[in-house]
């Protein structure tokens, strides 16, 4: 497992999954939180509605990140980092919401009433409880924000003064220990008037903010203003009429605002816009053009398929593609635009397959695919796939055509054989993939819905210059898989490279419906393991987009197979994604990862490796060590947590890949 999975904890990396998972499993919860640390004087409608807008905002719209290896795990620590995070959010949002308003001042979103959620014609509370909610109400109501947290953090969350602490200064507290001697104070108020009472057997404190008074997922409702709410209406009615009367005036013909201004007519009457929905106009490419050009790409395939003349079908696929309606499933990969065609694009195939008519068009930026079903137009789809710049490879292939398990390629017209290999077999022969006239591949098991990583289907094909290995992830254009150094990387065919990607191939899930046009793979460092346990290899594998940016980069750490064991049954461990990073490709070849790692012994270790040009290494945080070179391996515990850092030989500092 990698560094940063061993250990998690309030502080470490936290998914937008495990965010979400821990808000909806802890819902109630957190709701209850906001609404206690709420000031009281914004009204209990109010305080409902916000409460659960902010528990509603919680989630991290991208992944948390921590330190690079995990540390020790506190006693006081939060079970689930995913709800610790979230519910430090709740609680810095809930003190900003009490803040007041200044004029000088930049206002915080917190602090507005929320747009989601409303209530209209409504008003929201929690059910009403007795004298002793009461009293803790109006006792709380008297803290300061602050102060309010830290009493429900010790009150409600069980939590221990050193914690309470630690999540308060996490929220922006700036005298913890104030907030804190606030809490106290209640405890003694509340405890002074039970004893003045003599009602020994009365409920504490934090027991009551478990009361139904303080809960506000069970309310009641009861109207608003009925007569206030009434003159409302009648004054929005009028506006809305105003307003009718003024656009209707802005429109009429004159030297004033028209309808469109200076556009063009729309284009169903515009002669360029005409042209590209003109079945009649769509470019054909003649089917030997390809042999005497000096390009091979996309613009000279051939027109194929069986209804490749048929206008209807066309005239309805360029409808679709320009307006499609509200019933079309669209889906395009990310960067690629899903406008109308500028101009007539060209024909690639029409066909019918696997009971679906089926149209592919490029326009010189794009892959347009239409289906829809022979019986009918219902549940028509279109598909968009960003392939500018492609070159003979890139252009070796596109799917034409999905069900759920299988995929049809249509391969380029100087593409000569097709075959599948498995990458999780790299010994096993690849088995011929028979093709038609039109260059349209029987159907082939695709890993692209695949739940697991049972196997790893690849088209192989061969063309004039050699062999090429393209998988299907999810999208009209496949990705090439390539082997070796940025700086000269190769198609991944030989045997090395199929016994490193056989290890290395389930990774390419979670590059799935990202835009890739190639994933690039080599091993960057082997490491000799503590305990003479044999040699583990480091492999960085970069997916690179047809967009240019967006590229994904994985460091993996592959230690050695038991004897007997296949590659495939023992997959290399991701330890590190970094999404934009130059690692790994060409400008920045140079990669640096850890891992903690358990000895066959049961001891466990912190292994790093760089690349060849890392002249030391060094951990600090919860390990502490130092190795010359560009390999690592120091002692430590279970759970332990470090940072790795890398010199070069120039003296410049590197980070570990996150």
């Amino acid at each position: 497992m990698s560094i940063q999975d061993v250990a998690p904890s309030s502080i470490g990396p936290v998914d937008v999954e495990q965010a979400e998972a821990a808000l909806v499993e802890r819902y109630p919860r957190l709701v209850r939180i906001a609404y206690l640390v709420l000031p009281p004087a914004l009204g209990r409608n109010r305080r409902v509605l916000t409460a659960h807008a902010l528990v509603q905002r919680a989630l991290p719209r991208r992944r948390v990140p921590g330190a690079a290896v995990p540390g020790p795990r506190r006693p006081e620590d939060a079970v689930d980092p995913g709800y610790a995070y979230v519910r430090g959010e709740v609680l810095r949002q809930a003190l900003v919401a009490g803040l007041p308003l200044r004029r000088r001042a930049l206002p915080r979103r917190a602090q507005f009433p929320p747009l989601l959620p409303q209530v209209w014609g409504l008003r929201l509370f929690p059910r009403v409880g007795g004298a002793d909610e009461l009293a803790l109400d109006q006792l709380l109501s008297a803290l300061s924000g602050p102060g309010r947290a830290a009493y429900v953090l010790r009150g409600l969350e069980r939590q221990g003064d050193a914690e309470v602490l630690r999540v308060l200064a996490a929220a922006g507290v700036t005298d913890p220990a104030e907030a804190l001697a606030e809490a106290d104070g209640v405890d003694a108020a509340v405890a002074g008037e039970a004893e003045a009472t003599g009602a020994a057997d009365r409920a504490g404190g934090a027991a009551l903010l478990e009361s139904p008074e303080f809960d506000p997922c069970s309310l009641q409702a009861r109207p608003t203003d009925l007569m206030r709410r009434r003159q409302h209406g009648r004054a929005a009615l009028v506006a809305a009429a105003a307003l009718v009367v003024c656009g209707t005036l802005l429109g009429l013909p004159g030297d004033g605002w028209g309808r469109n201004g200076a556009a063009a007519p729309s284009y169903a009457r515009n002669p360029a816009a005409e042209a590209a929905l003109d079945p009649g106009q769509v470019k054909r490419v003649p089917a030997a053009l390809w042999e005497g050009s000096t390009r091979r790409d996309f613009s000279v395939w051939p027109a194929r398929g069986a209804l490749a003349g048929d206008r209807t079908l066309l005239r309805r696929a360029l409808a679709v593609w320009a307006r499609p309606s509200g019933t079309v499933r669209s889906a395009a990969t990310p960067g690629t635009p899903v406008g109308p065609p500028m101009g007539p694009p060209q024909l690639l195939f029409a066909g019918v397959l696997d009971g679906v008519r089926v149209v592919l068009f490029h326009d010189g930026l794009r892959v347009v695919r239409y289906a829809e079903p022979v019986e009918g137009t219902a549940g028509a789809a279109l598909d968009f796939a960003r392939t500018d710049a492609a070159d003979a490879v890139g252009a070796a292939a596109l799917v034409v055509s999905r069900t759920a398990d299988d995929v049809r390629y249509l391969t380029a017209p100087w593409v000569r054989e097709t075959a599948v290999r498995d990458l999780l077999m790299p010994a096993k022969e690849p088995w011929p993939l028979a093709r038609d006239a039109s260059g349209v591949t029987e159907p082939m098991p695709s890993p692209a819905r695949a739940r697991g990583c049972i196997r790893w289907n690849t088209l192989q094909v061969e063309d004039g210059s050699g062999r090429r290995l393209l998988t299907d992830l999810g999208e009209v254009a496949p990705a090439r898989l390539l082997w070796g150094p940025p700086a000269a990387p190769v198609d991944a065919t030989g045997a090395e490279a199929r016994r490193e990607w056989a290890r290395t191939a389930c990774a390419l899930a979670a590059v799935r419906g990202h835009g890739v046009r190639s994933v690039q793979a080599w091993r960057f460092a082997r490491q000799p393991l503590p305990e003479g346990a044999g040699r583990a290899s480091w492999v960085c594998a970069r997916a690179e987009t047809w967009r240019g940016t967006g590229s994904r980069v994985l460091a993996q750490f592959a230690p050695p197979l038991p004897a007997g064991t296949k590659p495939s049954g023992a997959p290399a461990v991701t330890v590190a994604r970094s999404d934009g990073s130059p690692a790994c490709g060409v400008r920045d070849p140079r990669v640096l990862a850890g891992v903690l790692w358990r000895a066959p012994s049961g001891a466990w270790h912190v292994l790093a490796a760089g690349t060849e040009d890392v002249a030391s290494l060094d951990l600090s945080g919860g390990v502490r060590g130092h190795a010359e070179g560009h390999l690592l391996a120091v002692p430590a515990a279970r759970g332990s947590r470090a940072e790795v850092t890398g010199r070069l030989r120039d003296g410049t500092r590197v980070t570990a890949l996150r």
